[in-house]
């Protein structure tokens, strides 16, 4: 059984589709990346699949909990994340992670460890008797991201939550992600940073105006989409005006670089006309298009 089923959800918001009959599954202990440019839809499955609005049709699962039927149990479960700020402007960071994991009825003893334990790990303790309100947006996102694990869940929605972190919060974090999914937490991600979603996500979907356009792997979905389309060619010696020879290239002294959907009949040509002119190559680097270029070209057809 999968830790989500979901089965041609369909949202309307009057007469806008919003969703249009997705379906996918993600397998527990994992993190699922949820991609998909503003207003593809990516919010709305994320309030669906939390049960803060029902879908106009379809079905889903969650921890093998029907999503119509068994909301309650599913809300006790899961942990999310929102884009939006939730914090309370007259609480220190510390008293604030309290207070969210007495709501969760985390016993006393247990919050005490857990607080020091967040505090370290989303380096937060030097504003740890700061009131939230005279934080920086960096220090504000990673409370609230720090104080979902305040209590015991096994599903974490996590709605773009690095938005305003340093490359090294943000690093934090998705290591920390990656620790707890080794402990036995699902992760469903959504993200605009394509390196996030390739460093952490186990499986990608990638989700515009309402329709999935794309399910698997980051490494699977570079191979099956991209091919190749950036290579560049190293020469023993600059080509001293034989530039002229070369089309659909660009030539920099002893540099060929083709940048190219055709880059692979471009370059049997080129490696053609160089051993014609006895031109020697120092070095070929081929260099396959990056999750970003692949993510862009599918939502841009």
């Amino acid at each position: 059984m999968s830790c989500i089923s979901v089965n041609s959800l369909t949202k309307y918001y009057g007469s806008f589709k919003a969703l249009d009959g997705i379906s996918f599954d993600v397998e527990y202990n994992t993190v699922f990346g949820f991609l998909g440019p503003n207003g593809a839809g990516k919010t709305t499955t994320i309030k669906i699949l939390t049960t803060l609005i029902k879908p106009s049709s379809g079905s889903a699962t969650i921890l093998g909990y029907d999503l119509l039927k068994d909301s309650s149990m599913i809300r006790s479960k899961i942990g999310v994340v929102q884009q939006k700020p939730s914090l309370e402007n007259n609480l220190t960071v510390r008293r604030s992670l309290d207070i969210y994991g007495m709501l969760w009825g985390v016993p006393k003893h247990v919050r005490s460890d857990r607080i020091e334990h967040l505090l370290d790990v989303f380096g937060l303790d030097e504003v740890s008797n700061t009131r939230t309100d005279e934080l920086s947006i960096g220090q504000k996102r990673r409370l609230q991201v720090a104080r979902e694990f305040m209590h015991d869940m096994e599903l974490l929605f996590l709605d773009e939550p690095t938005v305003g972190m340093d490359p090294s919060a943000r690093r934090g974090l998705l290591d920390y992600i990656k620790k707890r999914v080794r402990d036995g937490l699902t992760v469903f991600y959504t993200t605009h940073i394509m390196e996030e979603a390739e460093y952490l996500c186990d499986k990608i979907a990638i989700i515009n105006k309402g329709r999935l356009i794309a399910l698997d792997s980051p490494q699977t979905l570079k191979n099956r989409y991209g091919g190749v389309k950036k290579v560049e060619i190293k020469l023993r010696e600059p080509l001293d005006g034989m530039a002229s020879i070369f089309n659909n290239v660009e030539v920099y002294d002893n540099t060929i670089r083709i940048v190219s959907d055709n880059a692979e009949e471009i370059l049997a040509e080129l490696i053609q006309k160089l051993y014609t002119n006895n031109i020697h190559i120092e070095s070929l680097e081929v260099m396959p298009p990056t999750l970003e270029e692949i993510f862009l070209s599918m939502i841009e057809r």
